[in-house]
């Protein structure tokens, strides 16, 4: 059975974190509070690693227009646009921070499986809001990007204060759903960066691995460092299912009957192949990959990855 299907194909409904519990907590925040994120590639002028400096100021070159969003203050606002279209946009102008950082999420309804207390998707958006709270506090602009086989959301890179209450509003507010087109938004995303920055991916990767290496490519021929992390629920890559049932597509609604015992020893060789694929081309072009398993706490997997990056620097 391709790992592909297989792997997002469950008789289980998709999970949900229980409702009520913060994407943020306290006790995240002390554990994790004293890691940077760290850049290890030159970005934009600013060496890896050394990450210390405070944002300085801003340039007075314009960049674009985009649509007012909460949090944004009332003097960006460009009245002159409001008065011809009667529309609120603020201006967008090239700001000159250390690094600017896009967290790329996974919304597609693949993402939604779990056998444990947490989805794929939960655990992406808890390592979402870590980051972005991580990023934030070092002055450094974040922005998020949600996609299913289409963008759903995409929230420009920001520094302000504010701008951390944004982003936790629209990850509280996110639920996975649709097809997977990974490789296209991908693209498009590479398209969009007109600066050298922190690409920061959040997704099981189910989607032709030709094609998203590819457009991982994208990112790394403008210079971009590429983050990649791989999160999967453990029966995804164990199989480790006891009984006969019918297994459900997520995303295409196509039904199998199967009798796990049988595929099970060419499925978890299916899938060390597929990841092992993705560890070796990324690491050939530059790319981190980081794999995730849902069954360990996303602040323990963070901070032993931060760790690690930090020690590399």
């Amino acid at each position: 059975m391709n790992p592909d299907r297989a792997a997002r194909a469950s008789k289980q409904k998709p999970g949900r974190r229980p409702e009520g519990t913060p994407l943020l907590n306290a006790a995240t925040i002390a554990r994790i509070g004293g890691m940077d994120v760290r850049a290890r590639t030159v970005v934009e002028g600013f060496v890896s690693g050394l990450h210390k400096s405070p944002y300085k100021g801003f340039s007075v070159e314009f960049a674009e227009h985009r649509q007012y969003m909460p949090g944004d203050p009332l003097k960006a606002v460009d009245w002159k646009v409001y008065g011809k279209s009667d529309r609120f946009y603020v201006k967008e102008f090239e700001e000159e921070t250390n690094l600017r950082a896009y967290l790329v999420l996974d919304g597609s309804a693949s993402m939604g499986f779990t056998t444990g207390e947490v989805s794929k998707f939960d655990y992406a958006r808890y390592l979402a809001a870590a980051l972005s709270y991580l990023m934030l506090r070092q002055q450094d602009s974040v922005g998020v990007l949600l996609f299913d086989e289409e963008i759903r959301r995409f929230i420009p890179p920001r520094s302000a204060g504010k701008h951390l209450h944004v982003i936790l509003s629209e990850l509280e507010r996110a639920r996975p759903a649709a097809a997977t087109q990974l490789a296209k938004t991908l693209h498009r995303l590479a398209d969009r960066v007109r600066r050298r920055g922190l690409v920061i991916l959040m997704s099981d990767l189910f989607d032709d691995p030709d094609a998203v290496l590819f457009a991982l490519k994208h990112f790394r021929h403008k210079k971009n460092e590429v983050i990649v992390f791989h999160v999967l629920d453990a029966a995804e890559r164990t199989f480790d299912f006891r009984r006969e049932a019918v297994f459900r597509d997520l995303e295409t609604d196509e039904e199998m009957l199967v009798r796990p015992w049988e595929l099970r020893p060419e499925y978890v060789r299916s899938v060390k192949r597929w990841t092992g694929r993705y560890r070796r081309a990324c690491r050939e072009i530059g790319v981190d990959y980081v794999p995730m398993n849902t069954e360990t706490p996303f602040d323990t997997a963070l901070l032993a990855y931060l760790h690690k990056r930090s020690r590399l620097g």
